[in-house]
């Protein structure tokens, strides 16, 4: 037998062990409270980082938020009793402040962030009420909750 075969083999009677991982096994599928609360987490973090002028961290928050919610479309493209397919929803109310908020990381400009971090907060809310989700406000952060990140831009 060559080597690669021997490694074939090995490698899906590992995977055959693993109740998680063999054929026929249920993935895991994120909440739709899960995924939200994460967005929510980077919400925040955008924020404190387009505060403190970390362009870098601010625009890797912002691809988190559209992966964040892509995952929210792909797993829940419907939920509950909401009369709106989430993957047209959310779009819809988030698609444009998203590309608001790159063009002010882009410009690193802290007035055009600051209205687009708000537009982005208002289209959150707004598709919290398309919904049915309307007791769920969201707003921008007061406080950092983030006591172990040092959201400055690293010095050069």
């Amino acid at each position: 037998m060559n080597p690669n075969t021997s490694l074939q083999v090995l490698l899906l009677l590992l995977l055959s062990c693993c109740p998680a991982c063999g054929p026929g096994s249920a993935a895991f599928t994120p909440g739709l409270g899960e995924i939200m609360s994460l967005q929510q987490m980077r919400h925040g973090k955008l924020w404190f980082a387009g505060q403190a002028r970390n362009w870098e961290l601010a625009a890797y928050e912002t691809d988190e938020l559209e992966e964040g919610f892509a995952d929210a479309m792909h797993f829940h493209p419907e939920h509950k009793s909401s009369p709106q397919p989430l993957t047209q929803a959310i779009p819809t109310f988030t698609a444009s402040p998203l590309q608001a908020v790159r063009a002010a990381i882009r410009q690193q400009n802290d007035a055009d962030f600051a209205q687009a971090f708000a537009a982005l907060t208002a289209g959150c809310n707004g598709c919290h009420i398309a919904t049915t989700f309307a007791f769920n406000v969201v707003v921008r952060p007061q406080v950092n909750t983030f006591a172990n990140q040092d959201f400055a831009a690293p010095k050069k």
